[in-house]
């Protein structure tokens, strides 16, 4: 008899997780503690390494019917420069941009398919406050906030980079740092405004717009802790800050009015050392907290999701042992958090943590970014790190569950 599989955390890495061992005839239960998706400002970037593995399910078209603008290159603009720095339509696959996507309305769409299968179950406002262990010490349950426990012969912790799940398992974190924490916020967009997103890079100030058709979804970005000495400079200064940084942007501005438009993103990077233990995997941020820089974390999430029902929904549909399989979903999974995890680290410490230093004199953009603008076929390198990742995965878990 197949395995029944709990899955805490409705984000990107559960709700794939779920889709897939669900297709894999592994019956499945999805845990999220919200009432809904409707969470603004989470990470909205649908790379084409995502792109691709709803393309290989044959589900993309279904996907792109949901609203999302299409970004084929990326730009910043620095010391008052426009710079290129990656261009996607050179990428060797046929997703040649990254969607722009409300992350609301891409879990919605994941939900929506998984639910086509019977052995598929998700349970909203269903908050995991802990784990719930055998004779032998394996976890074998999840308790919910209401006292209720959910039973379970594995557990996939996706609950995010504030894990509750992880901390109960007792596994190891490494905290690489961060220097910076940032503000996410809305500005509105008129007709006479250009299509386009780009981050502006000056001396002590980082700024990313996102164009999102009808408005800008940005980031005010600053170091580390400073959340409170922003606020305490009061609205009026953060609106001449910005209007002197992007100065497009003009009235739009004037639209911040209250500090309640703004939510407060605190950066971490971190991994567990250890993602697993007897009867528990953690997967996606639940793993490894990404920076926003490169907007990479929806992406590495889902590649965990399918790296783990490639090694392991099999075994989980014939009601085998996983334990011994959980190591090697690290193993696949650790060279590409790594490698992403030490990019970011240099672009923390070499690039922003540098914006951030008051000696900093920022007079003209770097060479190397000279280099990216003025060559195209440059632009193609970050393009394919950001797009497509290191070690891609790509569907190879069974198509064994009754779609209805």
């Amino acid at each position: 008899m197949a395995s029944h599989l709990v899955i805490v955390g409705g984000g990107p890495a559960g709700m794939m997780a779920g889709l897939l061992f669900a297709r894999a005839g592994v019956p499945v239960t999805v845990l999220e503690k919200h009432g809904d998706f409707l969470r603004d400002f989470r990470g909205d970037t649908v790379h084409p390494s995502t792109l691709e593995l709803f393309r290989e399910l044959g589900l993309l078209d279904r996907l792109l019917e949901r609203p999302h603008d299409k970004v084929s290159e990326l730009a910043g603009r620095i010391a008052g420069q426009r710079v290129r720095i990656a261009d996607f339509s050179r990428l060797p696959v046929k997703s040649r941009f990254i969607a722009l996507m409300p992350q609301w309305d891409f879990l919605d769409f994941v939900a929506q398919e998984a639910g086509h299968y019977p052995d598929f179950t998700l349970r909203m406002k269903a908050e995991a406050t802990g784990l719930t262990h055998d004779a032998a010490g394996r976890v074998n349950g999840v308790k919910l906030a209401d006292g209720a426990v959910v039973p379970a012969d594995y557990v996939i912790a996706a609950d995010g980079r504030r894990s509750i799940l992880r901390d109960a398992a007792a596994l190891p974190l490494k905290d690489i740092g961060a220097p910076m924490d940032v503000f996410w916020f809305r500005l509105p967009k008129t007709a006479t405004m250009r299509n386009q997103s780009m981050g502006v890079f000056e001396a002590g100030r980082l700024f990313v717009q996102l164009d999102r058709g009808d408005y800008w979804q940005c980031a005010y970005v600053f170091a580390k802790g400073q959340a409170e000495a922003v606020r305490a400079r009061g609205l009026p200064a953060l609106r001449a800050e910005i209007t002197r940084l992007v100065p497009e942007l003009g009235g739009a501005v004037e639209d911040l009015v209250d500090w309640d438009q703004l939510k407060l993103l605190s950066v971490a990077l971190d991994r567990l050392i250890r993602w697993y233990r007897p009867g528990l995997l953690a997967i996606g941020d639940a793993a490894h907290a990404m920076s926003p820089i490169g907007g990479v974390g929806i992406n590495l999430a889902v590649q965990d999701a399918v790296a783990a029902a490639n090694l392991m929904a099999q075994a989980m549909a014939e009601g085998g042992d996983v334990d011994a399989i959980a190591p090697r979903v690290q193993q696949r999974r650790l060279l590409p958090t790594r490698v992403i995890q030490r990019i970011q680290k240099l672009a923390h410490d070499r690039i922003i943590g540098a914006l951030f230093d008051p000696d900093t004199r920022l007079t003209a953009p770097p060479w190397p970014v000279k280099l990216l603008d003025r060559h195209a076929v440059l632009r193609g390198i970050p393009a394919r790190l950001i797009g497509l990742g290191i070690r891609r995965e790509h569907i190879r878990s069974p198509d064994a569950g009754k779609r209805v």
